[in-house]
């Protein structure tokens, strides 16, 4: 019987991805994503929340990615599987439980102060470089001088 140990998830990253090298030079991303679910209450009609914090890891090439392109807030969806690991601290035994990410995907992007996306200040960046006429120096037929040498 076959059996299916797979794992989606949707959130916002707490912080910038942790990146530690192995022994063997293998590169490790560690991080963590915030699952909010968002509802009204029926009773009371007030709106009510709550997130859930998903540990992801992510090795070799996908760990360098993330170090390069996840930042802190960015909403991402992960795809992986669940791994429980059990390690010793302080002579007790503890257990944490993580995604080994197998993709992750950027959706929206980071949001600055004014709640626009990194995609959207770039096209916002490219619309007023297109509405703006071409600096001197653009080598034009205006531009030319009216002295032709032959």
């Amino acid at each position: 019987m076959a059996t299916l140990n797979q794992c989606n998830f949707i959130g916002n990253l707490g912080n910038d991805p942790d990146v530690r090298y192995l022994p063997s030079g293998e590169a490790v991303a560690n991080f963590s994503i915030a699952c909010t679910d968002k509802w009204k209450d029926k009773n009371t009609g007030e709106a009510k929340e709550q997130t859930e914090w998903v540990r992801i890891c992510c090795f070799r090439r996908q760990a360098e990615i993330a170090r390069e392109f996840l930042k802190k807030g960015m909403t991402i969806f992960v795809t992986g599987s669940m791994r429980t690991r059990k390690y010793e601290k302080d002579g007790a035994t503890h257990y944490a439980t993580e995604i080994v990410a197998n993709n992750f995907q950027m959706l929206g992007g980071r949001r600055d102060d004014n709640g626009d996306t990194r995609a959207q200040q770039q096209a916002q960046a490219y619309d007023r470089a297109q509405s703006q006429p071409p600096s001197g120096g653009g080598g034009g037929f205006a531009d030319m001088e009216d002295d032709v040498p032959f």
